[in-house]
């Protein structure tokens, strides 16, 4: 098999808009797509066990090189077996490049076109990162998709940097690319190149075509839900979407509200992750299809409800709003657990969901009930 062999089936287009489902073969098994990944920065999801994710049912999660990079490092996580065997979690890995965390969490960095230069974050120590380093550091986690190194701009960024930021990343791509391809033989992880170019889209385009140039398996959308309007992001979104081969995976990176996500599979997107479902579950922000509940609130005391009455998950099944409230209220680690595991449900539920409405061609219409309803917040109490 070669490194960048084709790993999308598309196993059906909705007819009424570019949404599509498929599956997606991974080093460490499938992946139906569309497919929400949650966040395991430290090779972890924060408050659930693997074996949890297992249970509802995802198939891949993410991880992030910077911080696995930084601690414990990468020899380490190699003499493990990889993260597989350094984590336990059997299913697939995608870890991005540490880029994003280089940019907004070193106190120090100084880009060149070779690579970036940054102290860390958790003890000052100086490190050089190029694509090819970022490239071996993701091949010695066994990374089942890995991403480039690039540069992100923030929305207000001027047309200036934003070209020169994309000049860097198409040349990192590249670089990387290379890099990949001569990983050894056994490691058969794929990489994805990263659009970028901002919000000017003659520069998306440019930066599109050169991700496409690199035929590598997949493209990641990068750039977007940095700060803009939401209807900035779902004009990018859907810009920059229109200029990828549909052969491909198609990934938009750091989106996780219900809305974001029903726009990028309206727009033929494959999958998609973001830290919010757990951070809000951590926060007492449960999601339901009438919007988010913040359970900290004095009216669910006595609630002995569900959570989520319309919900199937063990957490509603077994235990009330009161209960939880009590947890949260108290500092409870099983209230932060339980929370994450219904909100990750819930986003698991969702995908499944999607993928049954695309197959029976009405996801246009699915879509735009689910936002009225959520939006509507009739009945829930959203904690933004």
């Amino acid at each position: 098999m070669k490194k960048n062999d084709l790993i999308l089936t598309i196993t059906h287009k909705d007819t009424s808009c570019k949404a599509r489902t498929g599956v997606m073969s991974l080093p460490h098994g499938n992946v139906e797509t569309p497919a929400f990944m949650p966040v395991g920065t430290n090779a972890t999801v924060k408050a659930i066990t693997k074996d949890w994710l297992d249970e509802i049912g995802f198939d891949i999660i993410l991880a992030n090189t910077y911080h696995l990079y930084l601690r414990p490092g990468a020899d380490i996580i190699r003499s493990a077996g990889g993260l597989h065997g350094f984590s336990g979690w059997k299913k697939n890995f995608l870890t991005d490049s540490g880029g994003f965390q280089v940019f907004s969490l070193a106190s120090f960095r100084k880009i060149t076109s070779e690579g970036v230069r940054f102290r860390s974050h958790i003890d000052g120590s100086s490190h050089f990162l190029t694509p090819e380093k970022v490239v071996s550091l993701q091949a010695a986690f066994n990374s089942d998709i890995q991403m480039q190194l690039d540069v992100c701009t923030p929305y207000d960024v001027t047309r200036k940097k934003a070209e020169q930021a994309l000049g860097i990343t198409v040349d990192w791509g590249i670089r990387a690319n290379k890099a990949w391809l001569e990983t050894p033989e056994e490691y058969q992880g794929k990489l994805f190149p990263i659009v970028q170019g901002n919000f000017f889209p003659d520069l998306r385009k440019e930066s599109a075509q050169a991700a496409a140039s690199l035929d590598t398996p997949g493209i990641a959308i990068g750039g977007l839900s940095v700060g803009e309007p939401p209807e900035v992001f779902s004009e990018f979104l859907s810009l920059t979407a229109g200029y990828l081969p549909e052969n491909k995976v198609r990934y938009v990176m750091g989106i996780g509200t219900p809305d974001y996500i029903l726009d990028a599979v309206y727009n033929g997107i494959d999958i998609f992750d973001c830290v919010l479902p757990t951070r809000n579950a951590r926060n007492g922000a449960l999601f339901t299809k009438d919007g988010q509940i913040a359970i900290k609130k004095e009216k669910y005391a006595a609630d002995f409800n569900p959570p989520d009455p319309e919900c199937t998950c063990k957490v509603c099944r077994e235990y009330t709003r009161a209960y939880l409230r009590h947890l949260y209220k108290n500092n409870e680690i099983l209230g932060a657990m339980l929370s994450t595991y219904h909100n990750l449900f819930f986003m698991r539920n969702l995908m499944a969901e999607t993928r049954e409405a695309i197959v029976e061609n009405r996801f246009a219409s699915f879509r735009k009930d689910f936002i009225e309803r959520y939006s509507c917040n009739s009945k829930g109490d959203k904690n933004k």
